[in-house]
């Protein structure tokens, strides 16, 4: 008969065989912890540890699986071990640790470390190069560096960190500009900087100037005139451009003939000095403007000076408000002939002050008047009582300070819409300042006409009126 204590044991001893069995085919859970990414040269730090693992405990740092880095051992339990690197170019690569119990062993978690270099030796380069460029053009910089890793860039102009602007745009370490503009001249320089963990390092590379040259426009000629002490006329000849980056060549031509040439370095006009003879067609002149991408020629320019003659006169103009009040007046003098005619205007023989007229002593004037268009034109801005008169303007050639006079008849302005159908005319200015007789004007004419047609219509009517008291008088003696 068998001990039914025994039997009782049996499965308590099974169960408890089978509990120790579990156990000790339990695997270790190791957690490894560490950065992920670390610059070049710096020193860094893994942990490794696993938790409820019985002391002793030996921890080993592999790294891709297959190469030991250190090993260390846990005699307290539950306690970390750490693994110190100096950070190198080989350094980079996944990292996993193994914990080890007599006959158990487990592996951890993968960390994978990227390792960082800061940038060093930042310069800026350009496409083209040097940094000059036209307007209109495409150029790009670059941001190199001599290494570096994991980078970032930022761009300052004249010193001041670049914004996003449509006039240009970042790609990678560069920046592009597609079509330049004279406002992109000036300074740039870039920085190259990389961050591991909230730690900055930067470069930054040399200021580069960007030159934007703007092209020339079509060159503009004129030409002036002064007399020499021998008494021949010089004539100079303007040639310049608006917009256009020097340096520029400007040529003098007459009749496709180069007669004078100027290598301007900062300026955008010049002048060249040819003998003139009054009278005298001397051709078609032109201004050449070269730059190292232009040939660009002016409009021609016939080269004749014209002295001043022929038939001088006065075109006279009223303006009117919306009531048909007369309120300003414009007169215009009108030369037939004169390339450079210089202007005096008289108001009752007294000359009216003019910028032009420096070479005159005029007393200033109190009148509401102004000249346009280098003094052939005289604008009475109100007509009131004190500008009403005789004008008239005189014309000489304005290099020659001696030369004879030609000049206008006088134009009557007075007041327009007068009640008065026969206004008696303003006196007629001094005989003794105008040598030369004048003709009457227009005006005087119309109202010399007018009285006229009154007086025969007053006479008319006193005759009709006494005709037709004959008439009854010759019925009643019937």
């Amino acid at each position: 008969m068998s001990n039914p204590t025994a039997t009782l044991l049996v499965p308590i001893w099974a169960l408890a065989n089978l509990i120790i069995r579990i156990n000790g085919s339990e695997s270790l859970r190791p957690v490894l912890s560490g950065p992920t990414m670390a610059y070049l040269s710096s020193r860094v730090a893994f942990r490794c540890v696993a938790l409820g693992a019985p002391p002793p405990v030996t921890y080993d740092l592999l790294k891709d699986q297959s190469t030991l880095i250190n090993s260390g051992t846990d005699l307290q339990g539950d306690q970390p071990a750490s693994f110190f690197l100096r950070v190198a170019m080989t350094s980079g690569g996944s990292y996993h640790c193994r914990a080890r119990i007599h006959d158990r062993e487990g592996v951890s978690n993968s960390v994978r470390l990227t390792v960082v270099i800061p940038p060093s030796e930042t310069r800026v380069t350009s496409e083209p190069f040097p940094p000059v460029a036209y307007e209109g053009s495409r150029l790009v910089l670059f941001c190199n560096v001599s290494r570096g890793s994991h980078l970032s860039y930022s761009w300052f102009f004249n010193r001041r960190e670049m914004k996003s602007s449509s006039s240009h745009r970042t790609q990678g370490n560069s920046l592009v500009m597609e079509r330049v503009r004279p406002e992109h001249g000036g300074h740039y320089y870039c920085m190259a900087w990389s961050t591991v963990l909230d730690i900055k390092r930067f470069s930054s590379s040399r200021e580069v100037q960007l030159t934007v040259k703007v092209y020339v426009t079509r060159p503009q000629i004129s030409l002036s005139i002064s007399k020499e002490a021998a008494g021949g006329l010089v004539g100079n000849i303007s040639c310049g451009v608006s917009r256009g980056s020097p340096p520029i060549n400007f040529t003098f031509l007459l009749e496709n003939r180069a007669e004078g040439q100027v290598a301007a370095s900062q300026a955008r006009t010049v002048w060249f000095n040819f003998p003139i003879v009054p009278g005298l067609e001397m051709g078609k002149a032109r201004c050449r403007a070269q730059t190292e991408v232009q040939d660009v020629l002016s409009e021609p320019l016939t080269l004749e000076v014209v002295p001043v003659g022929g038939h001088i006169k006065i075109q006279l103009d009223y303006f009117y408000r919306a009531d048909h009040k007369t309120t300003a007046a414009k007169l215009s003098c009108q030369i037939s002939q004169g390339t450079f005619p210089f202007i005096l205007w008289l108001h009752n023989s007294s000359v009216l002050p003019s910028e032009t007229q420096t070479e005159f002593y005029i007393p200033q004037s109190t009148l509401p008047f102004a000249f346009t268009d280098q003094g052939r034109t005289l604008v009475l801005a109100k007509l009131e009582p004190e500008v009403f008169g005789f004008y008239r303007c005189k014309v000489r050639d304005s290099y020659d300070k001696n030369g004879p006079w030609a000049e206008s008849d006088d134009v009557l302005v007075q007041i327009k819409g007068s009640l008065n159908p026969c206004p008696k005319p303003l006196p007629a200015p001094p005989t003794a300042a105008l040598p030369n007789v004048s003709t009457p004007s227009i005006e005087s004419i119309s109202i010399a006409f007018c009285c006229f047609v009154l007086l025969a219509l007053v006479v008319g009517a006193a005759c009709v009126y006494k005709m037709a008291n004959q008439r009854q008088d010759n019925q009643v003696t019937k």
